[in-house]
């Protein structure tokens, strides 16, 4: 699950990055959280908008569900808005407890084509997942959405971030794991 929120392009970032400070660690035990990741990204080389854009994975849909009816989702909606969520059906994950120490975030979203057969794609796309943590990710999720057929390739990176990494490229404000 995603939502981002697009910041003016003169906004001081500094105070979503105290925001993660300060309140980041308030989900680092919640029921059904798997992960999530506070990401950030700021106007310039890496990012055409200033972006707040936290990313999760929930163990099930009941988790999500408990979060999205919290106080703390309530609170983040007054701060910055209601905000359009996408959610995709995971198909693999691969988180390990070095996903804490993420510095960077790549998330690359891309079209299924029509009649795409779905179990090769989901192969191809295991294998680049392992690719990429062979390359040295830290934390990576592959996931696809049947509504508009997109598939989601999301990796966590630690100070090794590949030099030409596709798709929209975070820092890492804090991670939440059990």
């Amino acid at each position: 699950m995603q939502y981002s929120f697009t910041l003016p392009a003169d906004y001081d970032m500094a105070i979503v990055r105290q925001r993660i400070a300060d309140k980041g660690h308030l989900l680092d035990h919640f029921d059904g959280l798997l992960l999530k990741t506070y990401l950030h990204a700021e106007r310039g080389e890496a990012s055409e908008e200033n972006l707040y854009a936290p990313f999760y994975v929930w163990r099930d849909s009941a988790a999500m569900q408990r979060f999205l009816g919290s106080t703390g989702f309530a609170n983040l909606v007054k701060a910055f808005g209601w905000p359009s969520i996408r959610v995709w059906p995971v198909w693999d994950a691969y988180l390990t407890p070095e996903a804490r120490h993420a510095r960077f975030a790549t998330r690359e979203i891309q079209g299924i084509a029509p009649y795409t057969a779905l179990d090769v794609l989901r192969d191809e796309q295991r294998t680049l997942l392992q690719r990429d943590i062979e390359r040295g990710a830290v934390a990576a999720v592959s996931a696809f959405e049947p509504t508009t057929w997109t598939r989601v390739s999301f990796r966590l990176w630690d100070d090794t971030l590949p030099a030409h990494p596709a798709g929209q490229r975070y820092q890492v404000g804090h991670v939440s794991q059990p």
